[in-house]
């Protein structure tokens, strides 16, 4: 599973690089904020450990700005400061948990896999000649690579979660838009129509006024 850091502190950041590589991650330790930002934007991410105090854009608005794109990525913020206006401050801002920098790397590595457990991690999921990998963002079909967005991932996951089983527009959404959904968008739909030509008109079947449904063969 890959995990992002982003500390500066040289220390602090090769203590948590060593101890998640050896816990089993794989680790992309960034140093600050802008940095971090682009990496988000390039490689998918099972959870992030962001420090607060940052050059330039600091943990907090890093926070902020991925929750305001839609980013459920679960997010574990570090500080040196245990005061109750700095838990507030996080959790306000997206946090999904809070740490001291002082905490033990055991109980750090135990709250991270307790969060990435609570967003839904999966592994492997196959249906079919379906098959994804949650860890890789892989999806292929009949051993064939499948070239997928991101959103189009999202959707055929949660559609083989739940193969033979009606999943519903509103399910849908939120799986795949999360905070960011619209109501009153067709971006569903697009999505769908996109998918349905990458994996074969007959395996998503449109139940009407209800969802979509993945069939198994």
């Amino acid at each position: 599973m890959k995990l992002l850091i982003v500390e500066d502190d040289a220390m602090m950041g090769a203590s948590l690089q060593a101890a998640l590589t050896n816990a089993g991650f794989e680790v992309h330790w960034l140093l600050d904020g802008e940095s971090a930002l682009v990496a988000l934007s390039n490689e998918f991410y099972r959870a992030a450990v962001l420090d607060i105090t940052l050059p330039g854009m600091d943990g907090l608005s890093l926070l902020e700005h991925l929750r305001a794109s839609g980013s459920t990525l679960p997010v574990l913020m570090l500080t040196a400061r245990d005061t109750t206006r700095d838990k507030v401050q996080c959790f306000d801002s997206g946090a999904d948990d809070f740490l001291v920098k002082t905490t033990d790397m055991e109980e750090l590595i135990a709250r991270l896999r307790a969060l990435i457990r609570r967003a839904g991690y999966v592994g492997r999921i196959s249906v079919g000649e379906l098959m994804i990998d949650t860890d890789t963002h892989v999806a292929t079909q009949n051993g064939q690579l499948l070239n997928l967005s991101n959103r189009e991932f999202d959707l055929l996951q949660a559609l083989m979660i739940h193969a033979d089983k009606v999943v519903t527009r509103h399910q849908l959404e939120e799986s795949v838009f999360g905070l960011s959904r619209n109501s009153e968008s067709n971006a569903l739909e697009v999505h769908i129509h996109h998918l349905r030509q990458k994996i074969g008109e007959a395996s998503l079947k449109t139940v009407r006024g209800v969802g979509y449904m993945l069939v198994k063969p």
